[in-house]
């Protein structure tokens, strides 16, 4: 039946008149209230109102606000759903809230300007839901603590406006629609109820909820309204512009509003409809924009990201968690993916713990062919399982360097190894950490396996290792870190040194399994052979010891080390293909070839059916104790084969008491050792400068203060105090930092000898003159510990700042006293300007950051824009950055041999067995050393000039290939590269600031040498580099001693090597050593005086010794020097 405009009205009045007199009644108490507050605070006033209370009223007063209060707190607890009642009373109101909606759906279909009878069976059912509205309205107005702003919530507004035209038309006995369309708001509960009801648990799931509730309740709400307005006209027309409209077609119409299409089939004609269009479009476009992307885009995310990797049969892929960002994954393809496309066969399973951003996400587009992202965590066995991780050919864990908390991230990195080796005990890991002291940590995990590949890159070590090389050899950093750079980007050389510098970033470090044609021979034979017909350089194999099958890596073996079959080789070349060349090689068929190009596989060699191993080959790893008997014993066998010598065995055990006595070890050989030094003795003072005058030292600038995290100096000073260095070739070694800081650092190297520490800043130049910088043969800046900082250029301002503040130092030539400059030249270059550098060596977190010192170089012809490796400050060996090592955890998952080579050249010769033995200490020293003289005959990295070196011995060396070859035959020395001088002098000589040199990594064969270069070398330990008569008026040179260590475990083998004459040919000469032991003092207690017939080509080093003359004579007086000062060395 028709509703009359008055019933109309009524209903939509007893909605407003209901909220404005309940608002106004809110207001009038709330007034009355905070009058009665200020009333009694008025003095004399809450006096009068306790005396008009009695004593019995005020009791029941107070029992009546406990009860209130107790009742207050039980309605709390049911209306927050903490309590299963709650629960069932929060549901239940959403579930009539959604049936009265649907009540409203159908009434909807009758005409709005009708009224529904009580036969409608739908009225009683929604005056019922109405009347449990009223009680649940009631029970959220007592527990409210601020009653006006519940009058104003979005819940009790719905009420207010559809709950009291409910009685209304009990009242008159006839129902209509009116705002009955605000049920709709309910739907903004669904998340709330799908949460309690445990339907949803993640927060993707969470979020999407509340995304569709809010456009179903705005669409729903909005559709109503226009089905009211449509229906009804506007007021003061009376009707006469209303259109029949359902509310299907509301529906239709607010959709196509919000997705801003308008067809114009249905269209509002009132000007209320009209007014509200005007104002929904404006929010639909906010609707619309944000909220059904981000919809859509969840629910395609959750279908992408969540499903498990599928397992193809046959084809290899990898997992890659940890720190899953932009530059993190494109440093790692750009490593990994670097070879050829027909050469990949891996496919990389990406494991992160947020969805990917759309940089990160076109990145994995670009590459989709071999890359795939699984949202998830390596902490959980379920996502572990999604991505296969048991069928993995390993997992690689990412660290972030440039994060704030170090310790946070190394930690987490751990766990997420404990669970995936928990989760599959034999998936390979190889994981990066930031810290080297949290390294003892991972060997600890039972299922931890270094016969599996398992392996550890750890940043500070090898950042540090690298820096503290750089500080031995200058220009050394910068030639081992171009052999790992990866240069993608084309460049265009405008000097000649530019161009020689790109060329050797072109050679890398590679493996290669030796042609069983080398068994037999010596290393330096076979490295001869390679580098003249094979155009290969040949630094290292891989040596396997004949009595417990350890295989250890050597670096330049002496000739006495003979290659095995299937020998696998250390090479730098350009390409994998080159180095194809050494396993093709045939003695017989290849001997009239000599274009290396020519060098391929040969028709006998099928006879032999050889597999060429691939890059990665796993060799069972054993413990330190066989490591250590075997290379002593192993050491013990070449010197007995090498020398002829009728010393006795108890003559060479006392020689090697006295080499004991003379340089203390740590227990395993490898570093120099001193009892604990405690810290106020090392400790400098600026006023005592005079007391210690250090020349050609390392001063190390470091920044930190007490809270500081810590960078493990240690790393630093172990390769400076390797036992490879003589105790008088060691160099004292200055920090200069906060005391409060290198306090703590202090209990990792008060074993090592020679440190000081100087409190204060790089940034002073006090401090500086204090160090005696002007005199130190290199000044390390290490970059702090990480700091938040939203900008990254601001990372390494202190490291700038420093490294502007030294660079500005003049240090005047004529300083130098003549012995100082003679000492000087074979390592740096003063030329004819009267002003030179202090040498310098930068540590950059950021590599970005190289064009704020690329200035200091003094040079114009610096690329604008390039990267750091790139730079002229790179190429001349002054700054580095740990940039690249996020290359290794390619090069660690290929070839893990590389990485071995890598950790033995930067560490001063530790590799992963010997780290266990070291950290069963705190610093990695025991308590007393011993000297295995075994650990100590390993070459060691150096650089020596043309000219005041025993080099200048070798003729003809006008190029390379000669050099190369003449070092190598007459003194066992291999020749990496060269130091090159840049001379700039007579073209720019008023803005020159000393003179550059820039490195070359493997100069060709028929490269030309000029007089001035500086040669990269790995020395044997026993080789005098210097000229008797270049170095002091008492010079010093090395005889061969072989000290006999403990009885080998076979004494079958010991007690047949003949300690007897014997002939040792070398490619240019032939000679046989007889030494006859006599015995002196030493150590003011036992001397031996040893003399020999001749010159031996091949030394092993036991003392300095120095030479005197007596009646025409020569004899050898051994001299010992214990914890010398730096001003007594010889010059």
């Amino acid at each position: 039946m028709p509703c009359p405009s008055e019933i109309q009205i009524a209903f939509i009045l007893s909605s407003f008149v209901t909220f404005f007199l309940g608002l106004l009644i809110l207001l009038i108490f709330r007034l009355i209230w905070r009058t009665i507050k200020k009333w009694q605070n008025i003095k004399g006033t809450g006096i009068l109102l306790e005396l008009l209370l009695t004593k019995s009223i005020g009791n029941r007063h107070l029992e009546s606000l406990h009860f209130q209060g107790i009742f207050r707190n039980h309605i709390e607890m049911l209306l927050s759903a903490q309590t299963f009642v709650g629960q069932v009373l929060v549901i239940l109101v959403f579930v009539l809230s959604i049936g009265s909606l649907i009540i409203y759906f159908i009434n909807s279909s009758d005409p709005v300007g009708s009224c529904s009878s009580y036969e409608d069976k739908t009225i009683p059912i929604d005056l019922t839901f109405n009347v449990f509205f009223s009680f649940y309205f009631g029970l959220r107005f007592v527990a409210a603590d601020d009653k006006i702003k519940f009058w104003l919530e979005m819940n009790s507004i719905v009420d207010i406006f559809t709950v009291p035209p409910t009685f209304i038309s009990y009242y008159l006995k006839s129902n209509w629609l009116g705002l009955r369309f605000l049920r709709a708001l309910r739907l903004l509960e669904l998340p709330q109820i799908l949460q309690i009801l445990r339907a949803i648990r993640t927060s993707n799931a969470v979020k999407f909820s509340k995304l569709l509730s809010i456009v179903l309740s705005t669409w729903f709400t909005a559709a109503g309204f226009i089905h009211l307005v449509e229906n009804s006209g506007d007021p003061w027309l009376r009707g006469r512009n209303s259109q029949n409209i359902s509310y299907f077609e509301s529906i239709y119409l607010v959709m196509a509003t919000t997705s801003t299409v308008g067809f114009g089939d249905v269209v509002a004609k009132t000007s209320l409809g009209r007014t509200f269009i005007m104002f929904f479009t404006l929010g639909s476009l906010v609707l619309f924009a944000n909220y059904v992307p981000e919809m859509v885009e969840l629910f395609a995310n959750k279908r992408k990201y969540t499903n498990a990797y599928e397992v193809v049969k046959g084809k290899k892929f990898i997992v890659v968690c940890g720190n899953i960002t932009v530059d993190s994954v494109t440093a790692f393809l750009r490593n990994f993916l670097r070879r050829r496309a027909g050469e990949i066969n891996i496919e990389i399973v990406f494991l992160g713990e947020v969805p990917p951003s759309l940089e990160l996400e076109t990145i994995f587009k670009c590459n989709m062919a071999y890359t795939t992202f699984v949202s998830g965590s390596a902490l959980k066995w379920d996502d572990l399982r999604r991505v296969a991780v048991e069928s993995a050919e390993a997992c690689l864990i990412i660290a972030n360097p440039l994060c704030s908390d170090l310790q946070a991230e190394d930690t987490s990195n751990i766990m997420r190894v404990l669970s995936i080796k928990n989760y599959c005990p034999n998936t390979r890991i190889i994981i990066q950490i930031l810290q080297s002291h949290n390294k003892v940590f991972l060997p600890k995990i039972p299922s931890w396996s270094w016969s599996i590949g398992d392996n550890i890159i750890c940043f500070a070590e090898l950042k540090l290792g690298f820096i503290a090389q750089g500080c031995l050899v200058p220009g050394m950093c910068t030639f081992l870190t171009s052999l790992f750079v990866e240069q993608n980007k084309k460049v265009f050389p405008k000097q000649p040194w530019q161009k020689y510098f790109f060329n050797g970033l072109k050679n890398k470090i590679l493996t290669q399994r030796l042609s069983d044609d080398f068994a037999g021979m010596s290393f330096p034979d076979v490295s001869r052979l390679c580098f003249v017909k094979l155009g290969l350089m040949l630094i290292a194999i891989e040596h396997k010891s004949m009595f417990h099958g350890y295989c250890s890596l050597l670096l330049n073996p002496p000739v006495q080390v003979k290659l095995r079959k299937n020998t696998l080789g250390f090479f730098i070349a350009e390409s994998s293909k080159e180095v194809l060349r050494a396993f093709f090689y045939c003695a017989s068929c290849h001997n009239d070839i000599f274009t290396p190009e020519l060098i391929g596989k040969c028709s006998c060699k099928a006879k032999v059916h050889r597999h060429i191993p691939g890059t990665t080959v796993m060799v069972k790893k054993n413990n330190v104790r066989e490591f250590s008997d075997s290379t002593v014993h192993d050491c013990m066998i070449w010197g007995q084969q090498k020398m002829i010598s009728n010393v006795t065995l108890a003559t060479r055990t006392f020689l090697y008491e006295a080499e004991q006595d003379a340089d203390h070890l740590d227990s395993s050989g490898m570093f120099h050792w001193c009892r604990a030094t405690s810290l106020d003795s090392v400790i400098l003072k600026r006023m005592d400068k005079s007391k210690h005058e250090f020349r050609d030292h390392v001063v190390a600038c470091v920044f930190g203060d007490a809270t500081s995290t810590l960078i493990g100096l240690r790393n630093f000073v172990m390769p400076l105090r390797a036992s490879s260095y003589t105790r008088m070739e060691l160099k004292d070694i200055v920090f200069i930092g906060s005391l409060d800081y290198l306090k703590r650092e202090w209990i990792f190297l008060r074993n090592f000898p020679r440190i000081f520490i100087l409190p204060g800043s790089a940034l002073f130049p006090q401090d500086l003159h204090a160090a005696n910088i002007e005199e130190c043969s290199m000044c390390a800046v290490l970059s702090s510990s990480s700091k938040a900082s939203s900008n990254p250029a601001l990372v390494d301002t202190e490291t700038i700042m420093a490294t502007l503040n030294i660079g500005s130092l003049r240090i005047s030539c004529s300083d130098q006293s003549p012995e100082e400059q003679r000492r000087d030249s074979a390592y740096r270059f003063s030329g004819t300007s009267k002003y030179r550098r202090i040498p310098i060596l930068t540590e950059l977190k950021n590599p970005s950051n190289i064009h704020y010192i690329e200035q200091l170089s003094g040079l114009d012809e610096t690329f604008s824009g390039t990267s750091l490796h790139l730079s002229t400050s790179f190429s001349t060996g002054t700054v580095f950055s740990g940039s690249f090592l996020d290359s290794l955890l390619a090069t660690a998952f290929y070839n893990y041999h590389v990485l071995e080579l890598l950790q033995m050249l930067v560490t001063g010769g530790i590799n992963s067995q010997m780290e266990q033995h070291l950290d069963r200490s705190v610093c990695g020293l025991t308590s007393h050393g011993t000297s295995f003289m075994s650990e100590r005959m390993r070459c060691k990295l150096g650089i020596l000039s043309l000219n005041e070196t025993i080099l200048s011995d070798i003729k003809p060396r006008k190029t390379f290939g000669q050099l190369f070859c003449g070092s190598l035959d007459n003194f066992g020395i291999l020749c990496l590269g060269l130091y090159r001088m840049i001379d700039e002098e007579e073209n720019k000589p008023e803005q020159n600031r000393g003179v550059c040199l820039f490195v070359i990594t493997r100069p060709s064969n028929n490269f030309k040498l000029v007089p001035s270069d500086l040669v990269f070398c790995a020395i044997p330990f026993s080789t005098s580099c210097y000229k008797l008569d270049t170095i002091s008026p008492s010079p010093y040179e090395m005889i061969n001693i072989v000290p006999t260590s403990e009885k080998p475990p076979n004494t079958n083998h010991s007690s047949t090597i003949n300690p007897v004459s014997q002939t040792t040919t070398q490619p240019l000469m032939t000679s046989v050593h007889y030494l006859e032991p006599k015995t002196i003092s030493i150590s003011d207690s036992k001397q031996t005086v040893l003399t020999q017939s001749r010159k031996l080509p091949s030394q092993t080093y036991l003392g300095e010794t120095e030479t005197t003359k007596e009646n025409g004579k020569e004899k050898m007086k051994e001299s010992t020097e214990e914890n010398a000062p730096a001003s007594s060395k010889p010059n």
